[in-house]
This record gives C-alpha cells, sequence and structure tokens, in this order.
C-alpha cells in the first residue's frame, strides 16, 4: 500500500484532503481505500483520530446503497460478540479470515494472469491453445461458409473443374443419386 494520506473533518462535517487541497466527499475516500491509499481522518479541532468512524460510514453507504456484503444475520452475529468475552478473539479471527482471503485472491489473479500471457513457468499455456484452436475452427468455418454462399471467383481451369464437379456431386446426393451417378455425368460432360 501507499503511504498514508491525511484527512482533516471540520465541525461543518466537509473533509478536506491536505495532500490535494480541496474538499472531499465519502466516495472520495472509498475510492482512495479501493485504490490502495491508506487514509487517516482526524477531526480538526481535536486532532482526534476518527479514521475508524468515517471507514465505517464508508461501509455503511455500500452496504445501504451498493451491493451490500453484511448479511443480516452476520451484522445480528457481530453484535452479539460486542462486549463478549470472545470479542477479541472474534475481531482478530475476521482480521485473519480477510487477509487470507486477500492472499488467495492474489495468488489467483497471478497465477491466472500467468495462464494468460503463457508465463507459467514452461507448462503449456491451454487457454492459449484453446483460442488458436478455435480461430483455426472459425477459419474453416468461414471457408466453408464462403465456398457455400460466396459467388464463385474466376479461376484457372483445374480449380473451376474441381468446383464444378463438387457442386454436380452435391446436387446428385441431394435428390437421392448415386456415386456411380457423378462419373457417368462427368464423362458426358467431357464430351461437350
Amino acid at each position: 500500500m501507499s503511504e498514508e494520506r491525511l484527512i482533516k473533518k471540520y465541525a461543518n462535517r466537509r473533509l478536506y484532503d491536505a495532500a490535494q487541497s480541496r474538499h472531499i466527499t465519502i466516495d472520495d475516500i472509498r475510492d482512495m481505500v479501493v485504490a490502495g491509499t491508506r487514509v487517516k481522518v482526524i477531526e480538526d479541532k481535536s486532532n482526534e483520530d476518527i479514521t475508524r468512524l468515517v471507514l465505517l460510514q464508508v461501509i455503511a453507504d455500500q452496504e445501504q446503497f451498493g451491493r451490500p456484503i453484511l448479511s443480516t444475520s452476520l451484522l445480528e452475529s457481530m453484535i452479539r460478540f460486542y462486549g463478549n468475552s470472545m470479542q477479541s478473539y472474534f475481531s482478530s479471527y475476521l482480521e485473519k479470515s480477510v487477509e487470507t482471503f486477500m492472499r488467495q485472491q492474489e495468488v489467483m489473479q497471478a497465477q491466472l494472469g500467468r495462464t494468460l500471457n503463457g508465463t507459467n513457468s514452461g507448462a503449456p499455456n491451454p487457454l492459449a491453445e484453446l483460442t488458436r484452436q478455435n480461430l483455426e475452427l472459425w477459419a474453416k468455418m468461414q471457408e466453408t461458409l464462403l465456398a457455400t454462399f460466396a459467388p464463385p471467383r474466376p479461376a484457372d481451369d483445374t480449380t473451376r473443374d474441381a468446383a464444378r464437379d463438387t457442386s454436380r456431386t452435391n446436387n446428385k446426393t441431394s435428390k437421392g443419386g448415386s456415386g456411380s451417378d457423378k462419373s457417368q455425368s462427368t464423362d458426358e460432360d467431357d464430351k461437350s
């Protein structure tokens, strides 16, 4: 994380970012935290550290107006731990759980990045191989569609004869003809 950013809260409840010399909102503090910036919020007159209160306000806003993370049941359970002999244990358990979750997420993202970039310590890249196969199949499908629906292009005699033979074979097969009819019609065409 980056170094700590000092935010002052004035009596009129406005927040002031000392580093940028401008007033900010709770949403700006949220954006800083999401970007990895550590914030320290102090009450202007008393110099009291109110960072936790402001961060709780950010969470409350997200829970109310965003997509909630904390269910009602979880919040009720958390409230029950206040004043309980297990409060300090619960607090450290939550903190360690979130740290572990974040480490696992970083490891998974790094692994996924190596897999997508093909730098997976010499191992074959399955996603790159799958992508290559899909592109090859797509190219073959396009060729087939173009050959079926596109008007014939002028070509040399050999290509034109092969295309005509293929077309006749397809027509006879669709009409119920057999492969032996092909040899007869090809012979007749050669005579004309």
